[in-house]
C-alpha cells in the first residue's frame, strides 16, 4: 500500500461538482484514509479566461503507479473531459499525481511527480494543508520552500471539499 496525493481542478461548468465527483472516485479506489483539502480559487496558468477551483487530495492506494494514472484519466473522462487539444485549455477536470509514496518515475507515458507543480501555488497550498510535512521527492525541498520560490498569482481558499 503507497500513499498518494492527487491535485484536481476544474475551471469549466460547475466546478465543485466536478471536484467531489472526483473525490467520490478516490474515495472508492482508495484502501485507507483519505483526506482532503480546502477548495482554492486561482487564476488560470496559460490562455484560458475560466477561474479554477483546486483541491488536493491524499489516498491509500494498492494501484501501481501506471494503473492510477489511468484510472485517474478514467475518472476525468467520466466527469465529461475531452481529450486535450491545446495546452492549458480550459477544462471540466484535471487530476495530477503530485506523489506516489517516495517515488520519482519518468517515463514516456508517466512523470511523478507531475512537472512543474512546484511552480504552481494552486497545487502547493492544497497540498500543504493535507501533508504539511511534504517534501519533493526529486530534490528533498520541504513544501516551505517550495512555497517561498513559488510565482506568486492570485489564488484564495473557497470551502471545504465536501463528500469526507
Amino acid at each position: 500500500m503507497e500513499t498518494a496525493i492527487i491535485a484536481l481542478g476544474s475551471n469549466l461548468g460547475d466546478r465543485r461538482s466536478h471536484l467531489q465527483f472526483a473525490l467520490s472516485e478516490l474515495q472508492a479506489i482508495s484502501v485507507g484514509p483519505v483526506v482532503a483539502s480546502s477548495i482554492w480559487e486561482s487564476e488560470p496558468v496559460g490562455p484560458s479566461e475560466h477561474l479554477f477551483y483546486n483541491a488536493a487530495v491524499s489516498i491509500q492506494t494498492n494501484l501501481s503507479p501506471q494503473e492510477l494514472f489511468e484510472t485517474c484519466k478514467s475518472i476525468e473522462k467520466a466527469a465529461g473531459r475531452e481529450p486535450a487539444r491545446i495546452r492549458w485549455a480550459a477544462r471540466v477536470l484535471d487530476l495530477d499525481i503530485i506523489r506516489y509514496g517516495d517515488l520519482v518515475i519518468h517515463t514516456e507515458s508517466l512523470i511523478i511527480p507531475h512537472r512543474e507543480y512546484q511552480n504552481r501555488l494552486f497545487v502547493l497550498l492544497p497540498v500543504q494543508e493535507i501533508c504539511p510535512d511534504f517534501t519533493d521527492p526529486v530534490t528533498n525541498t520541504p513544501i516551505r520552500d517550495l512555497l517561498r520560490n513559488c510565482p506568486d498569482m492570485n489564488i484564495q481558499p473557497v470551502s471545504p471539499l465536501d463528500g469526507l
